[in-house]
């Protein structure tokens, strides 16, 4: 068995791979973070010390976790910030073979913090630029409403995404806590990105009930679910999300971590599975979750007793799921087929 693990943990590390659920901030390695911390020491509560920061990241339930999130949020602080953790995320990515990212960014935190919403586009976009071009990974921009700012920030969103619409962005996204934050306020919002042809991926029914993807799927015309993980306990809407192939962004240890499912063997992804719906495997907030994607597709692979054809076709999800363009898509389903190809030859 341990031969068979550390088998797998050499195939995905060598996979190409697609992520589709996975935050700006977020993915700010510890490294990164505590060289932010220690440029803003004594106006900050978050360690610098990178050993400490992993005792600082263990979360007793979801709103602690939006707490120290948003503590890790108030150390970017300017457009050098925003720049350098852009292209270190790109950096930790290249590291496990992710070749092309949907990064979720919470410009109105930001902007709210004093950076101008210009200074904040040009630095994501000359790190996305920066990073194909010195790294060979595509990223793509979600732009989140906050929602536990509310409406004022589902306006300031809006403003950036519409107004300064940077060429990486493709979709708009609904993140934060999601108990006393009702979907349907936002669809005025989500009316017009979708409009001006972004793509709707409002996370819903994490820490709330199947309802919460309900009001994402009426209200806000979600094209993918971020998380879904409720989804199982109403067999209508898994019908619906399986007769509308609509794929949904499942990050495991993230609902371990924050509490939303208890213990990794209760996760639902197998029931997911098993109904035939889409689903794409993604890290979340990977450093604060101690994880990375390369350790959610082993996770799911023992959840799934996946084989490395069953992990490839996985991953392959991801890439069909994705808003990157055909010819993008046509190249890395080719890589994952290449590379499962070599796997077997040498076997």
């Amino acid at each position: 068995m341990e031969g068979s693990s550390m088998s797998m943990r050499a195939f995905v590390a060598g996979l190409p791979k697609a992520e589709l659920h996975v935050h700006h901030v977020g993915s700010a390695s510890p490294h990164v973070v505590a060289g932010l911390a220690a440029r803003y020491e004594g106006r900050t509560d978050v360690p610098a010390d990178p050993a400490a920061l992993a005792e600082y990241f263990e979360f007793t339930d979801f709103a602690h976790f939006i707490e120290v999130y948003l503590s890790v949020v108030d150390l970017i602080r300017d457009a050098e910030d925003v720049r350098a953790l852009t292209y270190g995320v790109a950096e930790d990515m290249v590291r496990q073979n992710i070749r092309y990212a949907e990064l979720t960014v919470t410009p109105y935190s930001s902007v709210k913090r004093g950076i101008p919403g210009e200074a904040f586009m040009e630095a994501i976009e000359d790190a996305r630029h920066a990073a194909e071009r010195d790294l060979g990974i595509v990223l793509r921009w979600c732009f989140d409403i906050p929602g536990e700012a509310g409406l004022e920030s589902a306006e300031v969103t809006e403003k950036l995404a519409l107004g300064l619409r940077p060429d990486g962005l493709v979709s708009f996204g609904l993140g934060g806590p999601e108990i006393g934050v009702p979907r349907p306020q936002f669809q005025p919002f989500f009316d017009r990105a979708r409009a001006a042809g972004l793509h709707s991926v409002p996370h819903a029914g994490e820490s709330t009930g199947p309802e919460t993807v309900w009001d994402a799927l009426r209200h806000l015309g979600a094209e993918r679910i971020g998380h879904g993980t409720q989804s199982v306990k109403d067999p209508a809407l898994i019908d619906y999300l399986g007769e509308h192939r609509i794929p949904l962004e499942v990050c495991p240890t993230s609902n371990i971590a924050t509490r939303v499912v208890e213990r990794m063997e209760d996760h639902p992804i197998r029931q997911m599975v098993d109904a035939g719906l889409v689903v794409t495997v993604n890290s979340d907030d990977p450093p604060m979750f101690g994880t990375d994607l390369n350790r959610e597709y082993e996770v799911v692979a023992d959840l799934l007793g996946l084989d490395e054809a069953g992990v490839a076709e996985l991953a392959r999800q991801a890439v069909r799921s994705s808003f990157q363009d055909e010819a993008g898509k046509a190249r890395l389903l080719d890589d994952i087929d290449t590379h499962l190809a070599a796997w077997r030859a040498q076997a």
